[in-house]
């Protein structure tokens, strides 16, 4: 409803409802139906939105009256750092993925409850105790996040400042160059799906690790794929959701961009989904799947790459027997991705197509997704 004008005065009011309130919320403005006065009005209408999305809705409407509004102002709160972190979370659980609230905040949150309490004003002994108990990395990023959120409680009203806005810590050195490879070269690549087709434990696999060399797709878009997904000659592949692992439900992709991967008859990739296609697919079956059938994840792919603990063993997976026998470097299974993407630019796709191939944005797949020095040597057939 809004904005509205009263029929017997011609004035401009503001009526509407909020979740948790019953009552309908009526607001006078006094001003005349006007097109100044209906710019002044819808200015004042914006501000409530914004409130109300920011969780700072003034239920008394006192902070929103015409006349001398300008000389209210909204109390301020002051809270302890854990009150504020549960808001701030409530806040962001209104627009982030439950998959993201996963792997951003959760061990965050672990931390925010040991600091039960602990005022915000204490934000530099609050450094210097996740310093001494936790490894540098995890501070810095501790603090960035108890920097956000009071950032959000200063747009909330809740707070007058940001004490850990000058805090921060410098950011974590980079790891040797060594450390910092993140794509195999194209021997590399092979030797690893070669490796896996001959293994006696995960050879099962050998189809999802060529998947993922071979489109630089992300692993849950992987783990989501059905047959419906697939056109009839395996040439075209729908990507529109994926499987986050974490909290185990289906969601959109990262950026949430639907693409179709395209190949062509007779290339790796297709004859791949053609030899592993059955006869009269169910468009709900999934494509890839565990070696009992279930849906696949993050867990089950890092045990075979990586390895896994049973039985008080650890047992080597697939690229880290290779990595230990010194005929490859050991990187994350994340390293597909990478791959792709830097052979694809080396052998002459326009940085445009592979955005769009593994669901990107073209600045993102310059800066992150590409490797020059892993294509020193001279390309081969990719």
């Amino acid at each position: 409803m809004a904005v509205t004008v009263d029929p017997k005065t011609q004035k401009l009011n503001i009526r509407f409802r909020v979740n948790g309130h019953s009552k309908q919320f009526y607001l006078s403005t006094g001003l005349k139906n006007l097109p100044k006065n209906r710019i002044i009005v819808d200015s004042r209408w914006e501000e409530i939105q914004r409130d109300i999305a920011l969780g700072r809705f003034d239920f008394t409407l006192k902070s929103y009256k015409f006349g001398d509004y300008q000389n209210i102002v909204v109390p301020v709160e002051k809270e302890p750092l854990d009150k504020l972190w549960d808001k701030f979370l409530t806040f962001q659980s209104q627009h982030l993925e439950p998959s993201t609230l996963e792997s951003d905040y959760k061990q965050i949150t672990k931390i925010v409850v040991e600091l039960s309490n602990e005022p915000i004003e204490d934000a530099p002994a609050i450094r210097d105790w996740l310093l001494a108990k936790y490894s540098y990395h995890t501070a810095y990023k501790t603090l960035l996040a108890f920097s956000r959120c009071c950032r959000w409680a200063i747009d909330s009203c809740l707070i007058n400042s940001n004490p850990f806005e000058k805090i921060q810590l410098p950011s974590p050195k980079s790891s040797s160059d060594e450390n910092n490879k993140k794509a195999y070269t194209l021997e590399e690549r092979d030797l690893i799906i070669s490796a896996f087709e001959s293994h006696s434990k995960f050879s099962h696999y050998s189809v999802l690790i060529k998947f993922l060399f071979w489109t630089g797709c992300r692993h849950g878009e992987a783990f989501a794929l059905t047959w419906g997904d697939v056109s009839c000659e395996c040439t075209r592949i729908s990507i529109t959701k994926a499987y986050a692992s974490r909290v185990r439900v289906l969601k959109g992709t990262k950026n949430n961009k639907r693409r179709v991967f395209s190949c062509k008859h007779g290339s790796k990739l297709q004859s791949l989904l053609a030899e592993v296609k059955p006869d009269s697919p169910d468009p709900k079956e999934l494509i890839f799947k565990s070696t009992t059938g279930e849906r696949l994840n993050s867990n089950i792919l890092d045990k075979c790459w990586r390895a896994h603990d049973a039985g008080g063993y650890r047992y080597s997976g697939v690229v880290i027997e290779l990595a230990d026998r010194g005929i490859i470097p050991y990187l994350k299974a994340y390293s597909t991705r990478h791959t792709f993407a830097t052979w694809a630019i080396a052998s002459g796709a326009s940085p445009e197509k592979v955005a769009y191939w593994i669901g990107d944005t073209v600045q993102t797949v310059l800066k992150y997704y590409c490797h020059p020095d892993v294509t020193k040597a001279e390309c081969p057939d990719f």
